[in-house]
């Protein structure tokens, strides 16, 4: 699954049955041990499979079921991307929240922090920024659906509990723009590394999605 021509056909109106149809293919690999990739527990309660990186690119499988371990977020689940988002969902349903931002210093009840990722590790910084925040319009995509989300706009994705979900979100870094999150005011400068999971945990990530796929 290649950035270019999943971003092709992503936004073009029309997915072939294909789409899934690959990446089943793929997690069937990766749970039989013959893909080199390796999943990981992201902050925001998903696991990752990174599928492809290529410069400012990237293609990504991402899980959520209540039978896989998440990692613990020291920010908040609202924050925005310094990339362009493409995401297709393979099953499952995404509630994509948007979240209008006010800065505000007396009354505020959020500090705007940077997220500086590298080699698997987050560098999180707290900015000058004091913020209230406010819910907005929310989309609902289920399995076969389409959502984009450009860089810069502050968000959170909610999963219905119960519910397992799949997406393959694709990325293209867009240049000056930032990670955000949003955490508690008196949140410090500190480091947080992305858990790797080992080849079972690996494998049964996998596995999981592609019986869930396979249904679908």
């Amino acid at each position: 699954m290649r950035y270019r021509e999943l971003h092709d056909e992503l936004t073009s109106g029309v997915v072939s049955k294909e789409t899934p149809r690959r990446a089943l293919r793929l997690l069937e690999d990766v749970a039989a041990g013959r893909s080199p990739i390796r999943a990981v527990r992201h902050p925001l309660g998903f696991v990752c499979l990174p599928v492809e990186r290529g410069g400012a690119r990237g293609v990504c499988v991402h899980l959520w079921s209540g039978d896989l371990p998440s990692a613990d977020n020291t920010t908040s689940e609202v924050h925005c991307h310094s990339w362009d988002l493409v995401s297709y969902v393979l099953y499952g349903q995404v509630r994509n929240v948007l979240v209008g931002v006010t800065d505000r210093e007396a009354g505020a009840t959020h500090r705007v922090l940077e997220v500086v990722s590298s080699g698997g590790v987050d560098d999180i910084h707290p900015t000058r920024r004091t913020v209230t925040y406010t819910e907005g319009a929310a989309g609902v995509y289920r399995t076969g659906e389409v959502y984009t989300l450009p860089a810069g706009v502050f968000h959170r994705s909610v999963i219905p509990e119960g519910i397992d979900t799949a997406t393959i979100a694709l990325g293209d870094g867009r240049p000056g723009a930032a990670d955000l999150s949003l955490g508690p005011l008196g949140t410090r400068r500190h480091r947080v590394t992305r858990e790797r999971c080992d080849d079972e945990e690996t494998a049964r990530a996998a596995r999981l999605a592609a019986d869930h796929l396979a249904r679908t």
